[in-house]
C-alpha cells in the first residue's frame, strides 16, 4: 500500500528493476562517488494540496537521519539505518551525511563514503516521501495509537504522498484507496483500489472464486491447482526473496560452530519446498539471490548430510538442552506461504537429528516480527527477506552486516568484508568479494537459507493484465481491466 499512496525519487524500470525516474527526473554523481545531486519533478503536489519541492525531501531524510535509538529498537528493520549503518546520535558511523536544497526543484545528498548500491537503494519503499506537513499533523513519530497488538502513530493512519492513489480509510477488515485527481502520471483505470483481509489461503480463493475480490497475492500450492481449473489468470514472479531458519547464538549452545553446521547440513530443504511451495521454487544455497551479482553456485553452505550432523552434534557434547522455536500463525508471506506446515517438517528433521524441540507458535499480529528480530531466548525462528532493491547489498547488509538481536552473532570480518564491499565499484572485483561474502558466511552458518520462493499473483476475469515487478515494485495504476 506504501507504494500506491507514496512514491521515492527514483522508481525501477518494469522489466529490468533499473533505477528509473519518478519525484526526480534526473539525478548526478559527484567525481569523488561522495555526493548525488536530484533534479526534482515541477508542479507535483501532496494529497493534502502542499507542494512537493526539495525543502519536503530535505525534511523526510531529516527525520530519517534523527529516528531515535528507542525508535529504532522497535523498529529494527528500518530502511535508513538498513542502507546507512547509523544515525544522527551516531552521526560519525554513518554513510549519510546531509541533505542539502540547493534550488527549489534541486537537492544534493552528501555521503561519507561511497556507496555503490545508493541510487537503487532510493528505490526502497522506505525512502518514499511524505507530506512534511502531515507528518507533523500526524505526529508521525510519536506512536501512541493501537493497531493488532501493536502502536503506531496517527500518521500511519492516514498516509500522504504524491502517488497514484490516495488514502481514503482504515478499517478493521480493510483499507480503501482511490484515484488521486491530481497525479502527475498515468492515473490508470482504476477508481478505487481495496485491500480486503482475509485470514487464511482458502478464505482468499473463495473469495476469488465468488466475484468478492478481483486478485490476491500469495498464491499456495494448496490452491494453484483449483485456480488453474476455474480458468483464473496466475501470475508469476521470479524469486526475489529467501526464506530461511535463524538461529540465535545468544543461547549458548548455537554460539558451537558444530552446532550450527550440523542444523546446517541436517536440513532437507527439498522435503521442506517440494510439498509446500510453487513449482520451480530451489534451494538456497545462499541468501543472495540468483538474479543478483554476487550470487555464486556452490553457496558455501555444507550439503544434506543427516549422519555427519548427528556426529558433529555429539561432538559438540549436546545433551538435550530444549531449544524454542518461534514460528508465526495466521500469516502467508511471499517467502513463506504455510508457515505452520513448514515449521512442522522443519521441526520434524531437527528432532530427528536429536535436538529438543520446542514449539513456540506466535500469531503473526502479536509482533511476532518484533519477536524473533529482539534480543531474546528464541533458538530457532522462520523469516525471510524480501528484497527492496537490486543489489547483494540489500540482502547481506541488513543480516549480516552488523550483530543483531536475530542472530546474536559477532564477526568482525563478516562485518568489515560487507562494509568494503559496498563501497566497491560495480565489477568483477565487486561480485567476487560478494561471492566471498556468500562462501564465509555459509561456512559460519549464523542462519540457513531454505528457498528461494517463486511467488504468484491469482487475478479475476475483470483484470486484463497484471504488470508484475522483478523487485515487487507494483503499482495499480499500470493494472489494465478487462473490456464490458
Amino acid at each position: 500500500m506504501t507504494r500506491q499512496v507514496l512514491e521515492c525519487l527514483v522508481t525501477t524500470d518494469p522489466e529490468t528493476g533499473a533505477p528509473a525516474p519518478a519525484l526526480a527526473t534526473s539525478w548526478t554523481q559527484s567525481s569523488d562517488l561522495m555526493s548525488w545531486t536530484f533534479t526534482l519533478r515541477e508542479g507535483v503536489s501532496f494529497h493534502d494540496g502542499a507542494p512537493f519541492n526539495a525543502a519536503a525531501v530535505k525534511a523526510n531524510f531529516d527525520r530519517w537521519f534523527s529516528f531515535t535509538p528507542q525508535f529504532r529498537a522497535t523498529h529494527p528493520g528500518v530502511s535508513f539505518t538498513s542502507v546507512f549503518k547509523a544515525h544522527a546520535d551516531q552521526a560519525s558511523l554513518s554513510l549519510y551525511k546531509a541533505c542539502t536544497i540547493v534550488s527549489e526543484h534541486e537537492v544534493r545528498i552528501d555521503l561519507t563514503q561511497p556507496l555503490t548500491s545508493f541510487l537503487a537503494a532510493m528505490t526502497a519503499p522506505g525512502f518514499a516521501i511524505s507530506s512534511p506537513a502531515a507528518l507533523t499533523a500526524g505526529t508521525a513519530d510519536v506512536e501512541d495509537q493501537p493497531s493488532s497488538g501493536i502502536k503506531i502513530s496517527k500518521y500511519a493512519q492516514h498516509p500522504v504522498g504524491t502517488g497514484p492513489f490516495q488514502f481514503r480509510s482504515w478499517t478493521k477488515d480493510a483499507v480503501v484507496l482511490e484515484s488521486s485527481q491530481g497525479y502527475w502520471g498515468t492515473r490508470g483505470q482504476i477508481a478505487q483500489l481495496s485491500f480486503v483481509v482475509y485470514d487464511t489461503p482458502q478464505s482468499r480463493l473463495q473469495a476469488l472464486v465468488a466475484g468478492t475480490i478481483d486478485g490476491y497475492d500469495a498464491v499456495t500450492i494448496d490452491n494453484i491447482e483449483t485456480l488453474v481449473r476455474k480458468g483464473f489468470q496466475v501470475v508469476r514472479r521470479d524469486p526475489f526473496s529467501v526464506m530461511y531458519l535463524g538461529m540465535n547464538q545468544s543461547v549458548p549452545l548455537l554460539q558451537n560452530d558444530k552446532v550450527r553446521q550440523a542444523i546446517a547440513m541436517g536440513i532437507n530443504k527439498d522435503a521442506v519446498i517440494k510439498p509446500y511451495f510453487l513449482e520451480d521454487t530451489k534451494p538456497a544455497s545462499q541468501f543472495v539471490p540468483p538474479k543478483l551479482s554476487g550470487f555464486n553456485t556452490p553457496g558455501g553452505f555444507p550439503g544434506y548430510d543427516p549422519e555427519k550432523a548427528k556426529r558433529l552434534l555429539s561432538e559438540a557434547g549436546y545433551k538435550g538442552e530444549e531449544l524454542p522455536f518461534f514460528y508465526p500463525l495466521n500469516v502467508t508471506r511471499l517467502y513463506l506461504p504455510s508457515p505452520e506446515k513448514v515449521y512442522a517438517e522443519l521441526s520434524a528433521q531437527l528432532t530427528l537429528l536429536g535436538l529438543n524441540i520446542k514449539p513456540v507458535p506466535v500469531d503473526w499480529s502479536d509482533g511476532y516480527l518484533q519477536k524473533v528480530t529482539s534480543p531474546g531466548d528464541h533458538a530457532f525462528h522462520l523469516l525471510g527477506r524480501y528484497g527492496t532493491f537490486a543489489d547483494p547489498d540489500d540482502f547481506l547488509a541488513p543480516l549480516f552486516g552488523a550483530k543483531s538481536g536475530e542472530f546474536g552473532f559477532f564477526d568482525a570480518q563478516i562485518f568489515s568484508k560487507i562494509e568494503r564491499a559496498r563501497g566497491l565499484p560495480d565489477g568483477t572485483d565487486r561480485t567476487q568479494a560478494y561471492q566471498n561474502i556468500n562462501a564465509q558466511i555459509g561456512s559460519s552458518a549464523p542462519a540457513v537459507p531454505i528457498a528461494f520462493p517463486i511467488s504468484a499473483v491469482a487475478v479475476s476475469s475483470r483484470v486484463a493484465t497484471y504488470p508484475t515487478s522483478p523487485v515487487l515494485n507494483e503499482t495499480f495504476n499500470h493494472v489494465t481491466l478487462a473490456a464490458g
